[in-house]
């Protein structure tokens, strides 16, 4: 099985059944060929993780990844030498895949992960995005010279010749009525600058219109517990296009760590406290559009699903896996631990049908009515 690169030395081995109601009977977790019936558990040298395929794109992604978005700002202080832990502590535990993009932190991220990639020997797979450095961020902004700017930036920030995969990052939907912009990714794609190209969306009719194009390879779309209409009207199409799913925010922005309460505090540069009404970048990126009093108490009813020994992020994220559409979910980290503790969602054995009826309920009674036709 091919992994983006080199071969890991592994070996499979069954996982056993969980001991909690909330697990479903089954052989292990997902194999990286989801579609078929067998699942086992890969076990690395140097860490325990799932891979699945991304789409089109020929590369075999951990199920669980890495989000590089608050290790370049945004997400209140954050120090280089611990995102450098962060990243390291990714690899160790199988994480071969990491999405970034050249505003965050204005290429801080991006030269983050190539100072990463100058340290390990692993070969590691770097999603990154283009087009949200643009002020304004208008349809006309996603030109030639612009888009081929942003990508010579990223080369440079991120030491490469050619970029594994390239994302519009969140686009005016008007741009997916822009067969042109699509054009010149072709074109860069021709010249040896990128790889694949995918869309990073705000909507779900954002994504079904972007994947009409036949280069689009993946779409980054937000899902989590609190954001299931994804699942409900894109994935099916997905699916039957082979196209790679990036599930971002599949955290909430912490609220499905469980940690976050009524007297969480947050720092001026941390979005979780300047963008809740949206006030730099699209609401729904910032605890996925939820208001927050009404997703604290909806945070304590799912508390009550979790079985003991796991954390609430661990099932969050594992509830994302139970989707066979979604490639990987790509959940940040500034610290080790946090990095660490996601990764263990990978091991734990499916959801029952109980479970996921009572999450789904939970999002109907108390989420939709804010998110669902929103976008």
């Amino acid at each position: 099985m091919g992994f983006g690169g080199t071969e890991p030395s592994a070996s499979l081995e069954r996982l056993c059944d969980g001991p909690h109601d909330v697990y479903a009977d089954a052989c292990g977790p997902a194999h990286a060929s989801f579609k078929k019936g067998c699942q086992w558990h890969l076990v690395l040298d140097n860490g325990s993780v799932n891979y699945r395929s991304l789409g089109r794109t020929g590369y075999q992604v951990s199920e669980i990844s890495f989000g590089a978005w608050a290790i370049g700002g945004a997400w209140g202080t954050v120090d280089d030498a611990e995102s450098m832990s962060a990243l390291h502590q990714a690899v160790d535990s199988g994480i071969n895949f990491i999405d970034t993009a050249d505003v965050y932190g204005m290429g801080r991220s991006e030269r983050l992960i190539a100072q990463l990639k100058r340290d390990r020997k692993e070969e590691i797979v770097v999603a990154t995005k283009a087009g949200r450095r643009l002020s304004p961020h208008t349809v006309e902004g996603y030109n030639e010279a612009n888009l081929t700017a942003f990508i010579e930036d990223s080369l440079r920030n991120l030491e490469v010749d050619c970029l594994d995969l390239v994302q519009l990052h969140c686009p005016p939907t008007a741009v997916y009525y822009r067969p042109e912009v699509f054009g010149v990714l072709d074109r860069l794609v021709e010249a040896g600058k990128l790889r694949n190209y995918g869309v990073s969306v705000e909507k779900v009719e954002e994504a079904l219109k972007a994947i009409e194009f036949p280069n689009v390879k993946t779409v980054q779309i937000i899902f989590n517990c609190f954001r299931l209409r994804p699942s409900q009207l894109f994935f099916e199409q997905a699916l039957r296009k082979n196209i790679g799913i990036l599930a971002r925010v599949p955290l909430a922005s912490g609220l499905l760590t469980g940690k976050i309460n009524a007297e969480s505090q947050f720092e001026d540069g941390d979005h979780r406290k300047f963008n809740r009404q949206g006030e730099r970048f699209d609401q729904g990126e910032t605890f996925s559009g939820v208001d927050f009093e009404t997703a604290l108490a909806a945070v304590e009813e799912l508390r009550s699903l979790v079985p003991s020994g796991v954390s609430m992020a661990q099932f969050a994220l594992r509830w994302i896996l139970m989707h066979p559409a979604v490639s990987c979910a790509i959940p940040g980290g500034k610290r080790p631990s946090q990095v660490k503790d996601n990764c263990a969602a990978s091991e734990l054995p499916p959801l029952t049908d109980s479970a996921m009826a009572a999450i789904t309920k939970l999002y109907d009674e108390r989420i939709r009515p804010l998110v669902h036709q929103r976008w």
